[in-house]
């Protein structure tokens, strides 16, 4: 099997160009295929897809109900919606749960990232403008400065502002009050947050990777909104390939749709859904070319492991954080990694699938 392995790293490099997964410039798209971030140009097709409503958003059922719960109970009260922190993998819906609970308010929303709120003048000019019991999103929180977080810090627990206008000894502090509202924070890395902003959310729940019954209802949603014909055997297989995303699992039934309009007669099947996905390199555990990396050069370069985190990130030219948020995550839901205090090390489920792979000439390499 070494050998094999030396042979394709060469022949690799030689037929770069003619890789269906890579164009001319470089760019993997399998790696686009199956990854959780939202791509550009995504946007405006994924929000024609998100579900306005908690009956309309299948999966996470145990976050769900809480959440209806603590909706309901605000409303009742006539109150804004305790501060909520929602972490997770992205592409679980962290998003659509924040406008759903708006919507369910029946409250104003407003969404911000982390990164656009590098100075505290960019988040006075939000929270100045809310209405009440508006719902404020903040995606990435985990990224804020600090100089911004303990800024909100008066926002959340008591809805003012300290302002200060003036310079040197003419330097005023005035209290500005804010309009009752909630703040909604979005993290993949929950760990990164102070423990003094973090207590602050009243509310913290954590989204789960989706079962495929889940995925296929989400799917059946989505189709019917596309109006692309489609069998539910070919919806459930889309579900098995999606990595427990919805967002994944969305993306793979456009590509799908495209195979079942040239391919076959338009109508999404097991048949079309089976061939188009293993055509665009996504297996039946909804692995990629990456994750098949990822698990054949634990197994065969450093022996099932224990492996860092650092000497794969520079063994397989791929960035530490991608490695840690977009790949990790899924293969350890899926018990094929496990993370030690020594390092990642391989399971008895990923040996089977590498080998199951290797014997019907699906890999060959690391």
């Amino acid at each position: 099997m070494a050998k094999i392995i030396e042979h394709h790293e060469g022949s690799q490099r030689d037929s770069h160009r003619d890789s269906p997964g890579v164009s001319s410039e470089g760019l993997n798209f399998n790696k686009d295929l199956v990854s959780p971030d939202l791509a550009a140009g995504e946007i405006s097709w994924e929000n024609q897809l998100r579900p306005l409503r908690f009956a309309d958003f299948p999966g996470q059922d145990t976050v769900k109900e809480k959440l209806q719960v603590f909706v309901k109970a605000a409303r009742r009260r006539q109150e804004p919606l305790d501060h909520l922190l929602l972490s997770g993998p992205p592409g679980l819906g962290k998003t659509t749960l924040a406008r759903i609970i708006a919507g369910e308010m029946g409250a104003g929303f407003k969404a911000t990232s982390a990164p656009a709120l590098d100075k505290k003048g960019d988040l006075a000019a939000i929270l100045t403008s809310l209405k009440p019991f508006s719902v404020l999103f903040i995606d990435e929180i985990h990224r804020l400065s600090r100089q911004v977080e303990e800024y909100l810090y008066t926002a959340m627990e008591d809805y003012y502002l300290d302002l200060v206008t003036g310079e040197g000894l003419g330097a005023r502090s005035m209290k500005f009050q804010l309009a009752p509202f909630t703040l909604i924070g979005a993290t993949t890395r929950a760990g990164l947050l102070n423990a003094p902003f973090r207590d602050r959310f009243g509310i913290v729940e954590r989204l789960q990777f989706y079962d495929r019954e889940s995925l296929g209802l989400i799917l059946h949603r989505s189709a019917q909104i596309l109006k692309i014909p489609a069998a539910d055997e070919g919806l459930l297989e889309i579900a098995r390939r999606s990595r427990g995303t919805p967002r994944v699992a969305n993306r793979l039934l456009k590509r799908v749709r495209d195979y079942a309009e040239v391919q076959g007669q338009g109508q999404i099947t097991e048949q079309i859904a089976t061939s188009s996905l293993d055509q665009l390199g996504v297996d039946r555990l909804g692995l990629d070319d990456m994750d098949r990396r990822i698990l054949s050069l634990i197994a065969q370069r450093y022996r099932g492991g224990p492996v860092g985190i650092e000497t794969l990130s520079a063994a397989l030219s791929e960035e530490k954080n991608t490695l840690e948020e977009v790949y990790e995550p899924f293969l350890i839901q899926e018990g094929l990694l496990v993370k030690t205090q020594r390092g990642r090390v391989l399971t008895d489920l990923a040996r089977r699938h590498l080998g199951a792979l290797i014997d019907s000439h699906q890999l060959d390499f690391f």
